[in-house]
């Protein structure tokens, strides 16, 4: 099991997501073209999901998706930039999807950006 299945509480399918959401599945995937959203696929059998804490009622968190692409520059894969985002940290404090949620993505943000180098 990898370290984003371990720390990862929840996690969902893009069904799912649009079931919750009320969108059609193809927007839930364009959400994951243009990483609003990320993923992979595991569990058995293996599927693509989604942890829960990317998505609420309306679709994605809005702060999700530019520390995604970040940590994506920094070369992070799904299942690292993942794990990253659910690791407490106690220097923000807590873990940066919590922040994120929040509306706090000026400091995790600069975190992201900081492992590029």
């Amino acid at each position: 099991m990898s370290d984003a299945e371990n720390l990862v509480e929840e996690w969902t399918t893009l069904p799912d997501i649009a079931e919750a959401t009320g969108v059609g599945i193809s927007k839930v995937r364009r959400w994951v073209e243009d990483r609003a959203i990320l993923g992979y696929k595991h569990g058995t059998p293996a599927v693509f999901r989604v942890p829960v804490l990317f998505v609420d009622a309306d679709g994605p968190v809005p702060a999700l998706k530019g520390t995604l692409i970040l940590l994506e520059d920094a070369g992070f894969d799904a299942e690292e930039a993942i794990a990253w985002l659910f690791t407490p940290d106690d220097t923000l404090p807590g873990r940066p999807i919590d922040l994120l949620r929040a509306g706090n993505k000026g400091e995790v943000r600069r975190r992201a950006q900081a492992l590029a180098f």
